[in-house]
C-alpha cells in the first residue's frame, strides 16, 4: 500500500478571465466524478482533501485547486510530492459535479484497501465496533463513519454485496473519516459476527421492540453494536447472532423515529460515554 505518489506535471494553469483554457482539468481516468469500486473519484473539500493527504496509505492523484483554496493544502501536498493544478472553481464543478460543495479544492484519488477483522487492534472495551446490516445510502453510511471517528470506534464493519462502494458521495458525508476510521468490507455477515465474538466482543443489535435500553450496555467489555437497515432493520439471522438486543429510549410520545445516522450517533455515545 505505501506506494510512491507520482502526479503529473501541472497543466491548465489559468489564463486570464475572459480567454479560454485549452488546458482544463480532465475528468478521472476509470471513472467518473462519482467514483465506484476499484475506480478512481474526485474527493472534494478542504477536511477530505487535507485528511486524505495527510494519510500515507492513500493513493492520490492529480490535485485541483482555486489559487485562495490552494494555499490551505500546499504544505500537505508539498509533502506528497504532488503538485497542485489551478483551477477555476467552474473547473471543479465540471469534475465533481455541480452540485459538490467542493470549497475550490478537488483530489484524483484511489479508494483505500479495505482491513480485514483481524486487522484491527486487539478490542478494548469502550471502542466499539459499529456493524451495519444492509444499510446502502452512501450518504447514512458517510455520516455513520463521521460519527465513528467522533466518538473514537475501532472500526465499521460492512457486507461486501449489500453496502456502498466507497464513492465521492460516500467520503464527501464521512468528511475526512475515511482516513483515520477502519471501514472493513465481509462477505458473510453472520461468519464475521462470530468472528468477532472470538475475538471478545459482546455483540448487541439496536431494535425498536427491544425491552432493554442502552443503559444496558456494559462499560466493562469490548462491543459490538450492529445497526439495520432503515425500514427492515436488522435481518432475521443478524438478529440471532446477536449476544443481546436494546433499543434507544425514546420520549413517551415520541413521533416517528431516528434515521439510522442519527441512531449510530446516539449508540455510540452511550457505547463510549463511561470510557473517560
Amino acid at each position: 500500500m505505501n506506494r510512491s505518489n507520482k502526479s503529473r506535471p501541472p497543466k491548465g494553469q489559468n489564463r486570464q478571465k475572459g480567454r479560454p483554457q485549452k488546458d482544463a482539468p480532465r475528468p478521472p481516468r476509470g471513472g467518473g466524478a462519482s467514483g465506484a469500486g476499484g475506480n478512481r473519484y474526485w474527493l472534494t473539500g478542504v477536511h477530505s482533501v487535507a485528511a486524505a493527504l495527510a494519510n500515507p496509505e492513500r493513493r492520490c492523484g492529480r490535485l485541483i485547486a482555486t489559487a485562495q483554496a490552494a494555499e490551505t493544502v500546499a504544505a500537505a501536498a508539498a509533502r506528497r510530492g504532488i503538485a497542485i493544478e489551478e483551477g477555476s472553481r467552474d473547473d471543479i464543478d465540471r469534475l465533481a459535479g455541480p452540485d459538490s460543495v467542493h470549497q475550490g479544492l478537488a483530489l484524483e484519488v484511489l479508494p483505500l484497501e479495505p482491513p480485514a477483522l483481524s486487522d484491527l487492534p486487539d478490542p478494548v472495551a469502550g471502542k466499539p465496533l459499529l456493524v451495519l446490516d444492509q444499510v446502502t445510502d452512501p450518504r447514512n453510511v458517510g455520516a455513520i463513519l463521521r460519527s465513528a471517528a467522533v466518538f473514537g470506534a475501532a472500526a465499521v464493519v460492512v457486507q461486501d454485496r449489500h453496502a456502498p462502494p466507497e464513492t465521492a458521495a460516500l467520503a464527501k458525508t464521512a468528511s475526512g473519516a475515511l482516513e483515520s476510521v477502519p471501514f472493513v468490507r465481509v462477505g458473510n455477515l453472520a461468519r464475521a459476527l462470530e468472528e468477532m465474538k472470538q475475538l471478545g466482543y459482546w455483540v448487541v443489535g439496536l431494535a425498536g421492540e427491544a425491552e432493554e435500553t442502552l443503559s444496558a450496555l456494559p462499560q466493562d467489555r469490548p462491543i459490538a453494536l450492529i445497526l439495520g437497515a432503515e425500514g427492515d432493520g436488522m435481518r432475521r439471522l443478524t438478529r440471532e447472532a446477536c449476544d443481546g438486543i436494546v433499543r434507544i429510549a425514546m420520549a413517551p410520545n415520541a413521533v416517528g423515529s431516528l434515521n439510522v445516522s442519527n441512531a449510530a450517533a446516539v449508540a455510540l455515545y452511550a457505547a463510549t460515554t463511561q470510557r473517560d
